[in-house]
């Protein structure tokens, strides 16, 4: 076991490592795709957990791949400390929405700016939508024969959207810049 316990990064980083070696440039790739939509991370923050995994023998780094890139393969060390990680219950979420503190100090702003910053996060939450319909649509034979922890996740981001679009066509007016 860790002489740490695993953090949610390091953990969803073991978690990619199941499927296979991976480099901390893949690792980055691939949580930007997979889960960058509600979880960040960064590449410094891989490559820390990188290293603090393999000096806990969590990972062990292989022999250098191309571009010179050293691919990390889980070990089972690293499989036990995920398994004991993803059996834990969750801590409750915090919403960290950096919108909604623009709004809440929305009065200081320039008139109109705090509208502009609305609607264009607004194009951005009806653009991440459609880009999950889509992935929704290409779905084989639809959600029935999809692997359904990608299904689970894939329903949280539609739903999540779909809400976001509503609360921003309910903003009172003098947030949108309506009637000012």
């Amino acid at each position: 076991m860790p002489a740490r316990p695993l953090n949610a990064t390091a953990a969803s980083l073991l978690g990619f490592l199941h499927e296979g070696p991976l480099s901390g440039w893949d690792l980055v790739a691939t949580a930007q795709e997979r889960i960058g939509d509600f979880w960040s991370l960064t590449q410094s923050q891989v490559y820390r957990e990188l290293s603090s995994m393999a000096a806990d023998g969590l990972v062990e780094a292989q022999e250098r791949g191309r571009r010179d890139r050293r691919p990390f393969a889980i070990t089972d060390a690293g499989r036990e400390a995920f398994a004991v990680w993803v059996s834990r219950e969750p801590e409750p979420e915090a919403i960290r929405f950096p919108l909604l503190l623009t709004i809440m100090f929305g009065r200081y702003l320039p008139p109109g700016r705090l509208a502009a910053i609305v609607a264009r996060h607004r194009e951005v939450h009806a653009a991440r939508l459609a880009t999950y319909e889509q992935i929704e649509a290409e779905l084989p034979s639809g959600a029935a024969d999809a692997e359904p922890y990608a299904v689970a996740t894939l329903s949280f981001g539609l739903t999540y959207e779909r809400a976001l679009l509503n609360w921003f066509d309910a903003l009172p007016a003098a947030v949108k810049g309506e009637g000012t």
